[in-house]
């Protein structure tokens, strides 16, 4: 359950008699408002082994996506950062495409995502076509929402169209302040390479200070036998687990250049300042030092070790300035329901835009995470495999 996994989530709450169309589902990996949905899965999903390596399977998804046939509907509502997007809406029907990213594999960030070796080598084979077949799709989508300015400007970028920002649901209820915190940072973090949670171990490599990282991944192996001893990685945290824990850790670090990054606002959510790279969604949801009178935290602007090592020594310098209650109120501005009213004014516009006489019910396309899955009153596609 990752940030995009939590968008789905709240759509699904508000339109639960749509089918979701995925490519990939492994029953049990999602939270039960998910489960609950009319999961209709790909062609894909029916391959032996499917499920374990479908994260080589990225030249077969636009195939994919092309084939799925989505019913009648009025609307078509996609989550997508990878081909969800391409769905082909059914006649008539307006599509809605909440894009976390445009296609990040072929859009210049392939070494960030996958580093080296045969996965490598098969993206940059594979990054022209794709590229071009992404640009190509982008007609099928009659409005784009982006989940940040960042995003915004990548979408403009890679299809010269615009969007509309409403920024992702964040369950800030589930996180709260607590009197008092430990002594350790912390990061909460897929282990993929793009998350560059390596550089986090190199800053603290020879400090005092101790970090715990959350989250697990195809890296966790490596990242621990590579861990100095100051440096502590939990694994895979189960989300009862994870509150108690942020809410205890001194700041959170985040070193990700991300399209919104979900657990830098929950962080701040219990009152807990967060140390970031001042790019991507960071930039637009932690306060700095030195922006406002209720900063939120610190930015750094160089990924790499000793630009996080300066940022963890400037933090020491401010940290009893920093006021839990107002973190707290700023992160209540990412609340699911700004999300809700959001979306369904948007949805409003885009229904009372509608051809008089097309279908009543619609449906959900999306791809979360590394794959897809598909949906009806509104129709889904997403991914619901987490990362291993």
């Amino acid at each position: 359950m990752r940030g995009g996994e939590r968008v789905l989530e709240e759509l699904c709450r508000l339109f639960p008699d749509a089918p979701l169309h995925v490519f990939f589902h492994e029953p049990g990996a999602v939270s039960g408002t998910i489960e609950r949905q009319r999961i209709r899965t790909s062609s894909l999903d029916s391959l032996p082994g499917a499920r374990r390596i479908h994260r080589w399977m990225l030249p077969l998804l636009p195939i994919a996506a092309e084939s799925m046939r989505v019913e009648p509907c009025d609307l078509l509502i996609s989550t997508s950062h990878c081909v969800a997007r391409a769905v082909r809406p059914p006649g008539g029907a307006r599509h809605l495409s909440i894009c976390f990213t445009p296609m990040r594999y072929v859009w210049g960030m392939q070494g960030a995502y996958v580093g080296r070796g045969a996965r490598r080598a098969l993206l940059e084979l594979a990054a022209a076509p794709l590229r071009a077949w992404d640009r190509g799709t982008q007609g099928r989508v009659t409005r784009f929402v982006a989940i940040s300015e960042y995003v915004r400007a990548r979408i403009r970028r890679a299809y010269g169209r615009d969007s509309d920002v409403v920024y992702p649901p964040v369950d800030v209820a589930r996180f709260q302040p607590v009197p008092a915190g430990a002594d350790h940072f912390l990061a909460v973090s897929a282990l993929v390479p793009y998350k560059r949670i390596d550089l986090l171990l190199d800053a603290f490599r020879g400090r005092r200070e101790e970090l715990w990282i959350a989250g697990g991944g195809p890296l966790l192996a490596s990242l621990r036998r590579a861990a100095p001893p100051n440096v502590r990685l939990l694994g895979w945290v189960d989300d009862a687990a994870l509150p108690g824990i942020v809410a205890r850790a001194r700041a959170l670090l985040f070193p990700t250049e991300d399209e919104f990054g979900i657990a830098a606002v929950e962080a701040q959510a219990a009152g807990r300042p967060v140390i970031a790279l001042g790019r991507g969604g960071a930039a637009e949801t932690v306060v700095p030092v030195g922006s406002s009178p209720a900063p939120t935290g610190i930015w750094f602007f160089e990924q790499n070790a000793a630009a996080i090592r300066e940022a963890l020594d400037r933090f020491a310098e401010f940290e009893s300035r920093f006021d839990p209650r107002a973190i707290r109120a700023h992160a209540e501005r990412f609340a699911p329901e700004r999300f809700r009213e959001r979306i369904l004014s948007i949805v409003g516009e885009l229904q009372s835009a509608a051809a008089p006489g097309s279908a009543t019910q619609g449906g959900f396309a999306s791809d979360v995470g590394f794959v897809a899955a598909r949906s009806g009153a509104i129709s889904f596609s997403t991914s619901t495999r987490p990362p291993r």
